[in-house]
């Protein structure tokens, strides 16, 4: 006799209940279980994926949908999420750094003021406001192909050179001369600019080529002398000091700016340092080693115009222009730019330019000799040091601290398992009114109910 014979439905006792035997309830048994109450079939309580497997995950047992990123986080993502940071860069560094560097030109200062009054007065005064002008200008365009991670190298003989192209043409017109000496800085900084995103390779290597070429020219040249009656640039010795600080200062805030500071910082390696940046951070760099050289040409000018005159004989010419690119780079470093690009402070360049013009007449004035190979040299071994201290305390905190949204991870979801089959046993509650024989329940017996 049947489990599911119709002549027992209905009797005292008799409950139906759903077959909870291996492979489920057939598709054509009839309907188990009280009026209205649905019976459980797979799929009916879905079971959310793991964290993070998709975008529009949505979780189950009380646990919301994940929330949307805000304003602040979307700012902060890099411009390659993929390679880069998120996060803003950290400044405290940079402005513990300049400090220091305020305090070292506030005491050679002092010392220069100390050792020789008359080196901060008149034309000495005047030379040296010049002369850290044209320093600051030179260090400006290296720091700013630094911060484009493809550093120029050329910018000394750059510099030279014009200077040199100015003093033999100056007879012409200083307006003219001077925009025609920038046109041509310009293209010596597009072909470098040229080898370097087009061919993607390192800055360094391609602007060393392009300054031994410029020594070679500078070398063929003759001595030259600014035209008599020219502009003398000593009588605004003090606006050009400032002029150059002002647009030092105001570059490196606009750098501050995160799509101007990581615009210009793409071209930074962050893998393999083979691979292309996309054509984003070609044309940062591009305008960044273009711009370079034109600052180079305005120093040139004002180093024409101050010396009036010109020195291309021998190998003077090569040593000058290396120096000072070696000063310029020192400067540049020393003053908080990173050796990898991207990262830099506010007043740090125009602060180590001081540093440098200082210490150079500081020496002078006490009567040592002090080589600009010399000064440069250990410029940038200070300054490879200050790169680290920046990459390592300026770089986006990867964890963040205040707990915030960021920090929350969700509680792990543990899928139910069924039990297995010969463990279950009927709750108490259902064997009320069944018949039993002992302490077992002999479900599913169909012989027992052939007895009656």
């Amino acid at each position: 006799m049947a489990y599911d014979d119709s002549r027992f439905r209905g009797e005292p006792g008799f409950r139906e209940e759903p077959d909870f035997r291996p492979g489920g309830v057939p598709e054509d048994a009839p309907t188990l279980g009280v009026s209205g109450q649905s019976v459980y079939t797979p799929g009916a309580y879905p079971v959310s994926p793991a964290y993070g497997t998709s975008s529009n995950e949505i979780t189950t047992l009380g646990l919301n949908r994940r929330a949307a990123p805000t304003a602040q986080q979307l700012g902060d993502v890099f411009d390659d999420p993929e390679h880069g940071e998120p996060g803003r860069d950290r400044l405290a560094v940079h402005a513990l750094w300049e400090m220091v560097l305020l305090l070292a030109a506030a005491a050679l200062f002092y010392l220069l003021h100390d050792a020789r009054p008359a080196a901060l007065r008149g034309a000495d005064l005047q030379s040296l406001l010049l002369s850290g002008a044209e320093i600051g200008l030179v260090a400006m365009a290296v720091g700013l192909t630094l911060r484009a991670g493809a550093v120029n190298l050329a910018a000394g003989p750059i510099a030279f050179a014009a200077a040199l192209f100015f003093a033999n043409n100056s007879d012409r017109g200083l307006v003219t001369t001077a925009g025609i000496t920038g046109l041509i800085a310009l293209g010596v900084g597009v072909v470098i600019a040229v080898l370097v995103v087009a061919f993607h390779v390192p800055g360094w290597a391609a602007s060393l080529g392009v300054a031994f070429a410029l020594v070679a020219w500078i070398a063929d040249q003759h001595d030259a002398k600014v035209t008599t009656g020219a502009y003398d640039p000593h009588h605004h010795a003090l606006w050009w000091a400032v002029g150059v600080a002002v647009l030092g200062i105001g570059g490196a805030a606009l750098g501050l700016i995160r799509p101007v500071r990581r615009g210009l910082g793409r071209f930074r390696p962050v893998r393999d340092p083979a691979d292309r940046r996309g054509g984003g951070a070609a044309a940062f760099t591009g305008l960044a080693i273009a711009g370079s050289a034109l600052l180079c040409a305005v120093a040139g000018v004002l180093i024409a115009l101050d010396s009036r005159a010109v020195a291309a004989s021998g190998s003077a010419a090569a040593i000058d222009g290396l120096a000072i690119t070696g000063l310029a780079l020192g400067a540049a470093l020393a003053g908080g730019t990173s050796a990898f690009g991207r990262r830099g402070g506010v007043l740090g360049t125009v602060l180590a330019a001081a540093v440098i013009t200082l210490l150079l007449r500081y020496t002078a004035a006490e009567g040592w000799s002090l080589s600009p190979f010399t000064l440069a040299a250990g410029a940038i071994g200070v300054g490879l040091v200050v790169t680290r201290l920046v990459e390592t305390f300026g770089r986006p905190r990867t964890e963040p601290e205040d707990g915030g949204e960021d920090s929350w991870t969700p509680p792990s979801i543990t899928t139910p398992q069924p039990e297995p089959e010969d463990s279950w046993s009927p709750p108490a509650s259902r064997t009320a009114g069944w018949p039993a024989t002992g302490s077992n329940v002999d479900w599913g017996v169909e012989e027992r109910w052939d007895t009656r």
